[in-house]
């Protein structure tokens, strides 16, 4: 069964797109721990990041790099952190999230609730900056 995020790759789940090229996907996070959490992907399901092969491995972070300098100048905020947790959907995928602190990458935290037209003007203002 595919992932919902091979669903957003096939058009069949929308999504508030970034950038997107013959290998890999970077869309908003629906479910944001920040405004301007970004996840990126590859478009081929790999479910764990480190089975990813080495050259694919290699050019998604070199895409992700792309994204979060688009990040860090449209979202002010000190950088733009990078993590992979890899539990919540079997499909790998990076997060980029502008922080200030250590803190603005917890989990833990309630997800923030924005609405479309927030969601779709942050999208707009990362793509500005590509």
């Amino acid at each position: 069964m595919p992932s919902i995020f091979s669903k957003i790759v096939a058009g069949e789940i929308p999504c508030y797109k970034i950038l997107e090229n013959d290998k890999f996907l970077a869309f908003l996070d629906v479910f944001p721990l920040v405004k301007g959490h970004t996840l990126v992907i590859p478009k081929q399901e790999i479910d764990y990041i480190y089975d990813l092969p080495d050259d694919l491995l290699g050019d998604l972070m070199v895409f992700s790099k792309r994204i979060a300098k688009a990040i860090e100048k449209a979202i002010p905020c000190e950088r733009v952190g990078i993590t992979v947790i890899g539990l919540e959907v079997p499909h790998a995928h990076v997060h980029l999230m502008p922080i200030n602190s250590v803190a603005d990458m917890n989990f833990a935290k309630p997800k923030l609730k924005l609405e479309k037209e927030e969601m779709a003007a942050v999208a707009k203002a990362i793509i500005n900056q590509l």
